[in-house]
């Protein structure tokens, strides 16, 4: 099975660093508890990223943030970034991540800082490959390439 090279309508699409460990480490939580498939996975230096989030002014070159895009092609599809993105994958991936999601009570400023120090030092915590992660067969409907 071949990678997409469109979009699901209705897709939640996570972009992502794709040389980024933890980038990565997060891509890998959230496929196997996403049976369902409602996330679609973008790396944020694929044209694709570019293509999508350039609509919203968003620099995808910035790699201190993931973005989720909820609802691809439906009049709900909007961005999110940083913190509200990851209550949202939380939220979605349902269970006791749900019940985790709810550190969206915090209020944004403070969640996003920690964010953005957790994300200054990715690199030196998690490490960065060459390479953005290679798909296996059979998660490769999931990866959008265009």
């Amino acid at each position: 099975m071949a990678v997409l090279t469109e979009p699901k309508i209705g897709a939640h699409i996570f972009f992502y660093d794709g040389v980024c460990g933890l980038c990565n480490r997060l891509v890998n939580f959230v496929l196997p508890k996403d049976p369902e498939g409602k996330f679609q996975f973008a790396s944020l230096q694929s044209d694709f990223a570019h293509k999508i989030l350039g609509q919203y002014n968003i620099d995808p070159d910035d790699m201190n943030s993931f973005y989720v895009v909820p609802d691809f092609g439906l009049p709900t599809q909007r961005v999110l970034a940083r913190s509200d993105g990851a209550a949202f994958v939380l939220d979605q991936l349902g269970g006791i991540w749900k019940i985790v999601a709810l550190f969206k009570v915090i209020p944004k400023s403070i969640r996003d800082y920690f964010y953005g120090v957790v994300a200054e030092h990715r690199y030196k915590i998690f490490g960065k490959s060459e390479t953005c992660k290679l798909p296996t067969p059979d998660e490769q409907r999931r990866f959008i390439e265009v």
